[in-house]
């Protein structure tokens, strides 16, 4: 399944290479410097991607979770957790993108 934001990516990849690898390193970096495992860093950025009700993103985040073993249990409880703070409203949005991907893997 390519989203417009995968689409993105490429194009973004294309034609600012040297930018997309300097916000891939900075990335990589932040996760190496702390005692969060992957599987934990995924979760709480497809809480921040829910947040900002950023689909691309929690389409992102949630196809790394499960690459990184999170389960779908996990995964949806991580944005149900969410609810007092986003409300119901933004939180079934991003459990209906987080389901674009889990149904499709």
């Amino acid at each position: 399944m390519e989203t417009i934001t995968s689409r993105q990516y490429l194009k973004i990849k294309e034609l600012y290479p040297d930018y997309l690898s300097a916000v891939e390193t900075l990335g990589k970096t932040i996760k190496k410097g702390g005692p969060i495992d992957e599987k934990t860093a995924q979760l709480v950025q497809l809480a921040a991607a829910a947040s900002i009700r950023s689909e691309g993103a929690v389409h992102s985040h949630t196809r790394r979770a499960i690459n990184a073993g999170a389960q779908t249990e996990e995964i949806y409880h991580v944005i149900l957790l969410l609810t007092s703070t986003i409300g119901f409203p933004n939180v079934v949005a991003a459990l209906s993108w987080a389901d674009d991907v889990i149904e499709n893997t």
